[in-house]
This record gives C-alpha cells, sequence and structure tokens, in this order.
C-alpha cells in the first residue's frame, strides 16, 4: 500500500494572508478557496489548507525540501522582506543559516507563528 499526506489544515488568523505570504516567500500561487479553505498547494501535490480560526494558534512547524537555486530564490525573498531568520529550530541563532548534511537550511515565522524551514538535503543524508 502506498501512502502519502495529501493536505493539512494550517490554522490562520486571516487565510488569505497567510496563504499569500507562503506562496509569495516559495514562489507557489493560492489556489482558489475551496469551502473554508484557501489552500497553497507544493509540487509534490501536497496541500496546505488555509482555515480561519478565532482561537489562539499553536505553532506548527513545516519544513520544504528546495532546490540549491529555489533556496537561494526563497531566501532573497525573506531578506526583502525583512523577516528575521535562525540557523536553528530553537532560534538560539539569528541571522544565520546552517549547513547541515551537506546542504543549506534555514527556519522563519509566518504571521501567525507556525515556524517554517526551507532545507536543501534531507536531515541524514550526509555529514555535518
Amino acid at each position: 500500500m502506498a501512502v502519502e499526506l495529501n493536505h493539512t489544515i494550517v490554522a490562520a488568523h486571516d487565510t488569505m494572508a497567510s496563504a499569500r505570504f507562503l506562496a509569495d516567500l516559495l514562489g507557489l500561487e493560492v489556489a482558489p478557496e475551496y469551502g473554508p479553505f484557501v489552500p497553497v498547494q507544493i509540487p509534490n501535490g501536497v496541500t496546505l489548507d488555509y482555515m480561519d480560526t478565532a482561537e489562539a494558534i499553536s505553532p506548527q512547524h513545516y519544513a520544504f525540501l528546495v532546490s540549491e537555486d529555489d533556496f537561494d530564490a526563497i531566501f532573497a525573498r525573506i531578506g526583502d522582506a525583512g523577516l528575521t531568520y535562525w540557523a536553528d529550530p530553537s532560534h538560539h541563532h539569528p541571522g544565520e543559516i546552517n549547513r547541515n548534511d551537506g546542504g543549506r537550511g534555514v527556519y522563519f515565522d509566518d504571521p501567525n507563528g507556525h515556524h517554517l524551514e526551507i532545507l536543501t538535503r534531507p536531515y541524514g543524508s550526509g555529514k555535518d
């Protein structure tokens, strides 16, 4: 049996603004609204379906594996947006990127406090 992640729901205080934030940074499109959701489809077919909530949001972590060229483009957009970024998920190394497994990675937060990450090599794929 093949099992694939199809979608996940991402809590947001403003679904369209949140979806646009992610899509713009990753160079993707916001899909048409579907019921209460504003989806952003990732090229591997998974969608992040943003859904409004009035409740407090518990931050979640979303990591995106990207090519070296895409990393450069996304990282430039992070800089252009003036976002704070870190080399680590605990936010102890601000203004740095990591070189884990021979690749590059960086963490940043979205407007709802979700922790986003872009990385060029999957963890465990090489040596630090």
